[in-house]
């Protein structure tokens, strides 16, 4: 476990569970002062002091009563898609005289159901692997659990002991899905797979909402850096792609960016093989887009712009000379 302010490595990989992603909280045995679907929303949670509600303080996250009677209250977790969990982060931030001593995950992995109900997991027998084993939670921290399994789930289950709140919960993985070859697929979804591994600048907002689901929300659910003075100067962010695939559309969407979109942007890709470990300075890319004119919040379409289809394993956004954008997405062949 590591509760500190630097963030260990897995944090790097996507949030399986998060609500934005598609995640949900199924089940929890108790929420009475606060709601279980908290647990999956953005950001770490805020604390307003003077906030209340019928059943007491409100807060930000999931919080059960004060247990009268033996056991322990846990929720269920349906990740967005099946995947590899890497790494876990309990956050209890604000929780300080009513954090839960200490923690557990299990995990099942539930195949083909359409349709998770209460009931189904409250009388069906199913087979919970324990990944992480009771461990110790202080108060208004994050805590950091490395998990070692190459194993696929699509649930997990928080346990509590005995009751309290917990802020967030995350579940950093690896997408597990399986696509057919000519399968056409927007290669950069996260929900595919795609993620953003590395850019020059996230100054306002981070690259990884470029590839999220759905429309952004405003300009801080999109990727935009600071303003920058340097002539001809080019912010950039590298996105590897949820399988090598032949590029046949792309769209850009400068959504709610008005005063600072990009004035151009391109594309690039490059074709790495799986077992190579990506290395920005050997990379050679090869254009597939040209430098193309943005418009202000607006979706930007390109097809026969295409110059170089690939097949390509990752691409290079460039943008000039700075600014925002809020969703890219890459439709692509799978090869």
């Amino acid at each position: 476990m590591r509760n500190q302010t630097d963030q260990p490595i897995f944090t790097k990989l996507t949030d399986l569970a998060a609500e934005r992603l598609g995640g949900k909280v199924l089940y929890a045995n108790d929420d009475f002062f606060a709601k279980k679907e908290n647990l999956l929303k953005p950001g770490r949670g805020i604390f307003i002091h003077d906030k209340y509600t019928d059943h007491g303080k409100w807060m930000d996250g999931w919080e059960s009563r004060r247990k009268r009677t033996p056991g322990h209250d846990y929720c269920v977790v349906q990740l967005a898609v099946p995947g590899k969990i890497k790494g876990l982060d309990i956050d209890t931030n604000h929780f300080l005289g009513n954090h839960p001593p200490f923690a557990s995950v299990d995990a099942a992995f539930l195949g083909e159901i359409k349709e998770v109900t209460s009931s189904y997991l409250l009388h069906s027998n199913i087979e919970w692997t324990e990944v992480l084993t009771k461990s110790p939670l202080n108060p208004g921290s994050q805590h950091f659990f490395e998990i070692n399994s190459d194993k696929t789930w699509t649930h997990l289950r928080l346990n509590i002991f005995p009751d309290g709140g917990v802020a967030r919960f995350r579940a950093y993985g690896e997408v597990a899905r399986q696509f057919n070859k000519g399968e056409t697929i927007d290669l950069a979804a996260a929900i595919n797979g795609g993620r953003a591994l590395q850019c020059n600048d996230m100054f306002f907002s981070k690259m990884d909402n470029l590839i999220m689901p759905g429309k952004g929300i405003n300009m801080g659910d999109g990727w935009e850096t600071k303003r920058n003075r340097t002539p001809n100067n080019r912010d950039w962010v590298i996105i590897k792609l949820a399988t090598v695939g032949k590029i046949e559309k792309v769209l850009l969407d400068t959504c709610h960016f008005k005063g600072n979109y990009p004035d151009k942007f391109s594309l690039e890709g490059c074709h790495v093989n799986a077992e190579n470990k990506f290395d920005i300075e050997k990379v050679k890319w090869s254009e597939i887009l040209p430098a193309s004119k943005l418009q202000p919040h607006c979706e930007h379409f390109f097809d026969k712009e295409i110059i170089n289809t690939g097949p390509f394993s990752h691409v290079r956004l460039n943008i000039f000379p700075d600014g925002g954008v809020s969703r890219l997405r890459i439709y692509g062949v799978v090869v």
